[in-house]
């Protein structure tokens, strides 16, 4: 341990070494994390973060010092998706155990200095703690570890981009070695970090998540009450959509460092390809192929002249980080279906009665149904109210959300088409669409495809003059 009275906190120490680093709230609750980890509080751990927001500075660089400085009989490995990558990690961990300030906190950890001691190793690839048993190693994916015993692993981003990440053969080789090379260098008290842009849902955090137990860290409490074998994951989202956290306190919508990547620069991002930017800024991968619908909804340039009707299907949110859902709509006489204008908001009803109310005005829609399973009777009540020329219904869903939405997805495909450049007028909606899952408890939002699928079968009750089963109407 350090021989000083004080060991400082991994964000204290992070300022001293690193004095042009500008921490933002949630860097420090990063290195709270990383210095529960560094104490042992926690064993097994995965961070998930966006490009450019520090997480390699933090893990790969400053933490695996402060380790060493805490313990300098612990044999510590740096993992990337190649060999020089991990290499150069090593090198800057060198660079800070050389400096002035760390000896000032942990005078026990010493290298190499020039060729003196001659007999101790330090090379770009290894170095070695003078006087004890620990060191820094690094190694490519897929390099050798032969012989060495490993206390504490960092693995950082163990794929170059999407295209290794999209590759099958890749992918597998990148399983293979993590299970024949890392988990075998590893002992009863070893600890794992796993640091990563998240690129595919099949990536080595996918097939963990599927094998072994993963919880997501939520409260401080955590990182003294999770059991050593089961990981603890941090996932922290570009644009805020998940619920507030102790950890993320951040609202819904607010971007994790303002000052660098801002919300306006993140949408646009998003605009540009949003399942990508699920991938890596949310943390939220979807396979392709895995996708109920994907980017396979039709498109229109212009509505037909003929028209059957213009209506509108609405559901409020379920709960306060469900979205509402409203969507206008035209009717041709073959019975296909025209989005002509899309509420998608997580705000409360006093703001969006107003947005939806504006919107069935501007739209010409006479007829307008809210589901009123929670909520919908009053939120129906009071957009009629500003609404009045339009007739609003209030009706109770009571089938399976889950049967429903993947028994209809072929006829949702088939029936609907969007105005050309949607993805850019509704960049949340589109992206929660196109990324969906056939997996129904894979998806965290079921708003957008409760929608459409609630449209296809009340066009479909329309033309055969039925009733919808499971649906009753007031």
């Amino acid at each position: 341990m350090c021989a000083t009275d004080r060991v400082p906190s991994l964000a204290d120490f992070a300022c001293e070494v690193y004095p042009f680093l500008e921490l933002r709230p949630f860097h420090r609750a990063y290195y709270r994390v990383l210095e529960a980890f560094a104490a042992g509080r926690i064993r097994r751990l995965i961070v998930t973060m966006p490009p450019q927001h520090g997480k390699s500075t933090g893990a790969t660089t400053l933490l695996p010092a402060y380790l060493l400085g805490l313990d300098p009989d612990l044999r510590v490995a740096i993992a990337s998706y190649s060999a020089a990558l991990a290499s150069k990690f090593n090198r800057r961990v060198q660079r800070i155990l050389d400096t002035e300030e760390y000896a000032a906190h942990f005078p026990a950890t010493t290298i190499k200095r020039g060729t003196r001691p001659p007999n101790y190793i330090r090379t770009a690839d290894e170095v070695e703690i003078i006087g004890r048993r620990g060191g820094l190693l690094s190694v490519g994916r897929e390099g050798s570890l032969t012989g060495n015993r490993v206390d504490c692993f960092i693995l950082d981003d163990l794929y170059k981009d999407a295209m290794e990440a999209n590759s099958p053969i890749i992918r597998e080789n990148c399983w293979e070695w993590y299970t024949s090379v890392v988990r075998t260098r590893m002992h009863n008290r070893s600890r794992e970090l796993i640091v990563f842009t998240r690129w595919h849902d099949e990536d080595l955090i996918g097939r963990l998540l599927r094998r072994e137990r993963v919880v997501e860290l939520r409260a401080w409490e955590q990182l003294d009450t999770t059991p050593p074998d089961v990981w603890l994951h941090l996932n922290f989202e570009a644009l805020k959509a998940s619920p507030p956290t102790q950890i993320d306190p951040r609202p819904a919508g607010a971007a994790l460092w303002e000052e660098q990547h801002d919300a306006a620069l993140l949408a646009d991002k998003r605009r540009l390809d949003p399942l990508q930017f699920e991938c890596m800024y949310q943390g939220r991968p979807a396979a392709r192929e895995g996708l109920l619908y994907g980017t396979n909804f039709s498109e229109y340039e212009e509505l037909p002249r003929e028209l059957v009707r213009l209506a509108n299907y609405t559901d409020t949110a379920d709960t306060g980080d469900d979205y509402l859902c409203s969507v206008c709509y035209a009717v041709d006489t073959d019975g296909a279906v025209y989005v002509t204008d899309v509420v998608y908001s997580r705000e409360p009803m006093e703001v969006t009665e107003e947005l939806v109310a504006a919107m069935l005005r501007a739209a010409g829609v006479r007829q307008a149904s809210v589901e009123s399973n929670n909520g919908g009777r009053g939120f129906a009540r009071a957009v009629q109210a500003r609404a009045p020329g339009v007739r609003v219904e209030w009706f109770h869903q009571s089938a399976n959300k889950e049967a429903r939405i993947l028994s209809n997805s072929a006829t949702v495909l088939h029936t609907l088409r969007f105005p050309r450049g949607w993805q850019q007028r509704w960049p949340e909606f589109w992206a929660h669409l196109t990324a969906y899952r056939r997996k129904f408890r894979a998806n965290r939002w079921h708003d957008a495809p409760d929608v459409l699928t609630g449209i296809v079968e009340r066009e479909a009750a329309a033309s055969g003059n039925g009733r919808l089963r499971g649906v009753r109407f007031f």
